[in-house]
């Protein structure tokens, strides 16, 4: 290795201990913080920020990079996909000041604060000069970037490198036609019966079960914990530091077990890491869409699958022998699969979950290209949810509050997760050509090759590859709706009897 490679390495992994620290803080925050230690908290991530930015963008880390791209010009090693992937960052961090990511961690941790009031007490109001702030700050971010095709191509590419907004508009495009016309023939069918998952369960049962799902797919609790937040989330310390969140809803209860299978599919990717890259670019997933194909597939192709409910209805009947009093592993395999337009996102079925992304996607567009006013935001999301869903939320907190994305800075984010529903399917089908028995294994509790293969084809490889690449390279093509509306169309043509 040779000796200015090693200097690389020393400061990005310096760089990767502060950014690891915010995001210690980040987790405490929203899992043990008081109230009232938000401002402080604001002031210690703004510097932690400010640090690991002039850090990442100093002189000597530009003369490294650019003696670095030279000498492993031409090659396809780890060392070679570390200076790709750093040169890239160093390019996009260098042209935002420090001054300016200072401002934002302070802004965005009042915001947080300040959401998980507003969503408390249903009220907007409380929220909205904040949020005024953090799309002002994301505009802001636009600014330091050399034209594009569309402002939110900056946003969207630091979630999905390369990927523009009118390539993700053409796939949806594709998508929602199908997927609205799927929803029509579902309508029009004989309904499913779910009113056995609103009954009342035992929340520490629903939790306790929950992380015994996470644990038996291969999440390693060795290496993880699972804690309580008002939004579930996945964040990595290291390699063998990674956590995940959950919540309980009384209206709900059953999401538990759902919203855990999601976080864990992201917690497994992140464990299962080359620990070469550790402290390094490369010790993360390789974008949000593939991270979010891993958490919808665990959450969705194993987790609603009628062999996993045959494997593990018996054990939730002995748990909850009163509320599923009579019902079948089939029941309740339709009933957790019921579609129908739910005001939560993260509670959304398969058939409906693209589009609730989908109007977040316009909405988020319009505020950047200033079409949209903050304080209009309410009365806007319940006329698009009624455009794209044919519901209308009671209340702010079901309705523009409930996502704790936009608190956070997160704008651009939101495509990834329908990205992700897309790529996973795309593996799902290499998957059962590799592992011809799938449906077996799953049925009989057995997830270890499921994981080995992903281990194997997408973890290990963390941030090597461009994330089109590692798609295609895999799958056989790049991001498509196609596998998807397939899947969509099979499963609920059974489910329904279409």
């Amino acid at each position: 290795m040779s000796e200015k490679l090693n200097q690389l390495k020393e400061i990005l992994g310096e760089v990767s201990d502060l950014n690891h620290a915010g995001s210690v803080l980040s987790w405490d925050q929203q899992v043990n913080m008081p109230p009232g230690g938000g401002e402080a908290r604001g002031q210690q991530l703004a510097t932690l920020g400010k640090l690991s930015h002039e850090k990442s963008t100093s002189d000597k880390v530009g003369k490294l990079l650019d003696d670095l791209k030279q000498e492993f010009a031409g090659s396809d090693s780890d060392d070679a996909a570390l200076v790709r992937v750093a040169a890239r960052n160093f390019d996009k961090t260098m042209r935002v000041p420090s001054e300016f990511v200072s401002e934002q961690a302070v802004v965005t941790t009042a915001a947080f604060e300040a959401w998980v009031e507003a969503k408390k007490k249903s009220d907007f109001s409380i929220f909205h000069p904040h949020l005024e702030k953090v799309f002002d700050l994301a505009r802001k971010y636009v600014s330091f970037f050399p034209p594009s095709d569309h402002l939110y191509d900056v946003l969207l590419d630091d979630y999905e490198p390369g990927m523009k907004t009118a390539d993700v508009q053409a796939i949806f495009d594709k998508l929602r036609p199908q997927q609205v016309k799927l929803i029509r023939n579902i309508k029009s069918a004989k309904q499913v019966k779910d009113d056995f998952l609103h009954k009342k369960y035992a929340e520490k049962k629903v939790w306790d079960f929950s992380a015994t799902i996470a644990s038996k797919f291969g999440y390693d609790f060795s290496r993880g914990r699972q804690d309580k937040a008002a939004h579930p989330f996945e964040t990595s310390f290291s390699v063998n530091d990674v956590r995940i969140t959950n919540r309980y809803e009384p209206d709900n209860p059953l999401a538990t077990l759902f919203s855990g299978m999601h976080e864990s599919g992201h917690a497994m990717y992140e464990q299962g890491i080359n620990p070469a890259y550790e402290r390094t670019p490369l010790a993360n997933g390789v974008s949000s869409a593939v991270h979010e194909s891993q958490s919808r597939m665990w959450e969705n192709l194993v987790g609603r699958s009628l062999p996993f409910w045959e494997h593990f209805f018996p054990e939730l009947k002995k748990l909850f022998p009163t509320q599923l009093d009579g019902v079948s592993a089939k029941t309740f395999y339709k009933a957790i699969n019921k579609v129908e337009p739910t005001f939560i996102r993260v509670n959304a079925d398969e058939a409906t979950y693209n589009l609730h992304i989908m109007l977040r996607l316009e909405l988020e567009i319009a505020m950047i290209e200033g079409k949209v006013a903050i304080k209009d935001l309410p009365e806007i999301w319940n006329t698009k949810m009624q455009e794209y869903l044919g519901i209308t939320p009671p209340d702010d907190a079901h309705g523009v509050l409930q996502d704790i994305h936009w608190s956070a800075g997160l704008i651009g984010y939101f495509p990834t997760y329908a990205l992700g529903n897309l790529v996973s399917v795309q593996l799902w089908e290499k998957i059962n050509k590799d592992i011809r028995d799938l449906d077996s294994q799953i049925h009989d509790g057995k997830f270890d090759e499921l994981l080995a293969w992903l281990r194997k084809n997408i973890h290990v490889h963390g941030h090597k590859y461009d994330p089109q690449d590692l798609v295609k390279n895999v799958a056989g093509s790049k991001i498509d709706p196609s596998a998807y509306v397939r899947y969509l169309t099979k499963k609920y043509s059974d489910i329904y009897g279409l």
